[in-house]
């Protein structure tokens, strides 16, 4: 399923209003240990560019309102997926949220540790299309910057942390079981990059979307287990100490032969008309 809540039926990964999952219909199931979905928890310190997305007036007060995922690439600067910021999840257009705000710093979303910050402007990808689920991205800009060192570098078009087989991390405060189990502890879940054409036979077209290698990049395990799921949407996917991708979509959570498709980073780059190393200070610039 897309992970709206966020991958929903074909499954873009958002959390669902009010603290209520999205159904997940055939989810795959947890194994003992819980790392099917979820992986094992982290410090939020370990990885200081991963944030929540948070809203309280539409998802409630439990785990501080959190309902997507996101990555700071500059000190007032975050990406997430722009699914998670449509009216379908918000319930109108983000610049009427008054409360929505950005969680840096916090590992247990129960705890009141790190900060939370206004954001003080959105820019959605005016190109992002549902129904392929292509363009998925969206830029925060903050109120206020989060403190330095808590910003990751991306990766550029060429870097070898695109090649296929590359171990990577995948980051958030999803559902980890598949089966909406929600974390309020960070987690992060080892996957692996995948060859492009596993990814176009596994979605070569349908009402789940299309794996469209030009801006998207897919990762897990050939058998299924690790991934991303609901309430994951926008996190950062990392390889050799890089942003390479924004949890997207993809179908149900851990499925065999069904891997996270996630928006590459480098096409993302290359559409703001960003260089990877002044990416968030020319962001800034220009207003995007």
């Amino acid at each position: 399923m897309r992970r709206l809540s966020a991958r929903a039926l074909a499954r873009p990964l958002v959390l669902a209003a009010a603290a209520t999952a999205i159904p997940l219909g055939s989810a795959a199931p947890a194994s003992a240990d819980s790392v099917v979905v979820g992986g094992f928890p982290v410090e939020v310190a370990d990885s200081p560019w991963t944030v929540a997305l948070s809203s309280r007036d539409r998802f409630g007060g439990t785990r501080a309102g959190q309902f997507c995922g996101g990555v700071a690439v500059g000190r007032t600067t975050v990406l997430t997926a722009a699914h998670c910021l449509g009216e379908e999840v918000l319930g109108s257009p983000p610049d009427q949220v008054e409360d929505l705000k950005v969680i840096a710093g916090r590992t247990d979303l129960l705890s009141d540790e790190g900060q939370e910050v206004r954001v003080s402007a959105v820019w959605v990808n005016p190109a992002h299309d549902d129904a392929d689920n292509s363009g998925d991205f969206a830029v925060l800009t903050l109120s206020e910057a989060l403190p330095a060192g808590s910003v990751v570098g991306m990766a550029a078009e060429g870097d070898p942390a695109y090649t296929p087989d590359t171990q990577a991390l995948v980051y958030g405060w999803g559902d980890a079981s598949g089966a909406g189990d929600y974390a309020n502890g960070l987690r992060a879940a080892r996957v692996r990059v995948l060859p492009d054409a596993s990814c176009e036979r596994a979605y070569p077209g349908s009402d789940e979307g299309r794996y469209l290698a030009s801006s998207m990049l897919c990762a897990g395990e050939d058998a299924g287990g690790r991934d991303a799921c609901q309430g994951d949407s926008g996190g950062p996917l990392v390889a050799q100490g890089r942003l390479i991708g924004l949890v997207s979509w993809g179908s149900g959570c851990g499925r065999p032969g069904s891997p996270g498709v996630y928006t590459r980073v480098s096409s993302l780059l290359q559409t703001l008309g960003w260089d990877a190393p002044t990416a968030a200070t020319k962001g800034q610039r220009e207003g995007v």
